[in-house]
């Protein structure tokens, strides 16, 4: 499928969709409780379902079939395995997530992990490593580091080392630590992407769980506990929120972006900063957050909290005067792309003057031109080059648009609601 945008100006309201990093906490958390949870306004994509279909086959009972209210019946702290290989499909989050979990289970029980061809190519050495140092026994199948994994149960608690390039290795440990019979201790060799950790800590401190934490480099977490059924709405998502934040700023006349709870941890709050300190004219309210489009300027910013954000911030800084560093996150090369390389090389189609680092991009305010560019089959790509299509004078294909469902199926409509001009066709 491809997704057409011509040249337009933005301007109304926008409902920010929930967030994906919330609504799969949501799912493992209550998956692992004890009663029954409810969770109210959930992302409806196929990341979210993927996440309730994994944990449902871990012994927990899910009914997705309200859109506006999911109920989970969890497993008090112990899942069991099926014999039956586990799906994720393009879910990292998932995958990583619900490894940890299933090492919960008795040792006896052992089951497979695998998801799409981009998640075989996604690394998780590093996470099996510490799970077996904490008692479960845990390989890459095809002894790469990558999936599918088998995973048998026994994580007993204990010491580890972690690095963690991607910081869902460590949310991972964090979640089934407390359900561990001893006490957990994780040493921090490498942390990339600390504001997602937050948001992992957030849920934590809600369901009560005693831990430690020096500086995010070291934690305790103490064995023995469990987690309760809550009923709670996911908070709206800031990384679905940066599309409408850089298109509005760059092509908006007045767009309300509705929803967005800055009290939140979700580290891509910071694009606000990062657009503020191009230029860009953000006022945030009580209820809403206002953008109005204007000329920007290039700036340098540190993207290793930030890395999801790197594809639209790079084809905004080919819509501004002068350079724009989008630097430190080396991690944006293992995500469902090379995010880094692709956006490099889609913009240059474009005739944007780009230059690939090995941890982000140089990225020179450009005269573009619209030819078709490939999505990757990256969410996130195609939708931060439709941006680009926003601003040029004839229409702007991308290839692979259906991607988008991983994480945001509602994008080009709630883009067309404002007054873009997009439009998916086959």
């Amino acid at each position: 499928m491809n997704l057409i945008a011509r040249k337009s100006q933005l301007h109304g309201s926008v409902q920010i969709p929930a967030s994906k990093s919330h609504t799969v906490r949501m799912v493992a958390i209550a998956a692992l409780a004890e009663g029954q949870s409810t969770i109210r306004r959930p992302l409806i994509s196929m990341d979210t379902l993927s996440a309730a279909q994994c944990y449902g086959m871990l012994g927990a009972s899910i009914d997705t079939g309200n859109s506006q209210r999911w109920t989970v019946i969890g497993t008090g702290s112990r899942p069991t395995l099926p014999k039956e290989t586990i799906d994720v499909g393009n879910s990292g989050t998932t995958l990583r997530i619900a490894v940890g979990s299933a090492s919960l289970a008795s040792p006896d029980q052992t089951c497979t992990f695998t998801g799409d061809q981009q998640i075989q190519n996604r690394p998780i050495g590093p996470l099996l490593s510490a799970l077996e140092n904490l008692g479960a026994r845990c390989k890459s199948v095809k002894g790469n580091g990558k999936p599918p994994v088998r995973i048998s149960g026994g994580f007993d608690g204990g010491q580890t080392d972690l690095e963690a390039s991607t910081s869902q290795y460590l949310t991972s440990l964090l979640l089934c630590a407390p359900l561990a019979r001893r006490d957990t201790e994780i040493h921090l060799t490498l942390l990339n992407e600390p504001g997602y950790v937050e948001i992992t800590l957030d849920w934590l401190t809600q369901q009560n769980i005693e831990y430690t934490n020096d500086g995010l480099k070291h934690f305790v977490i103490k064995g023995g506990q469990h987690y309760t059924a809550f009923d709670m709405a996911a908070p709206a998502d800031f990384s679905s929120a940066t599309f409408f934040l850089c298109g509005a700023a760059l092509f908006g006349r007045e767009v309300y972006l509705k929803g967005l709870d800055f009290g939140d941890c979700q580290p891509d709050k910071a694009v606000v900063d990062y657009l503020q300190a191009m230029g860009a004219d953000i006022t945030v309210r009580d209820d809403a957050v206002l953008v109005r489009g204007r000329a920007l300027t290039g700036t340098e910013i540190d993207m290793n909290n930030t890395p999801d954000a790197l594809p639209a911030l790079a084809v905004t800084a080919a819509f501004a005067q002068g350079t724009t560093k989008l630097l430190n996150c080396p991690q944006a090369r293992h995500k469902e792309t090379d995010r880094i390389h692709c956006m490099a090389l889609e913009l240059a189609k474009l005739g944007a003057d780009v230059t690939e680092l090995p941890d982000g991009l140089i990225v020179r305010g450009s005269t573009l031109k619209a030819l078709p560019v490939k999505g990757w089959h990256d969410h996130r790509i195609v939708m931060a080059l439709a941006l680009a299509g926003l601003g040029l004078e004839d229409p702007l294909t991308v290839d692979t648009a259906e991607a988008m469902r991983v994480t945001f199926p509602d994008f080009v409509e709630l883009m067309t609601g404002l007054g873009a001009d997009m439009e998916v066709v086959k």
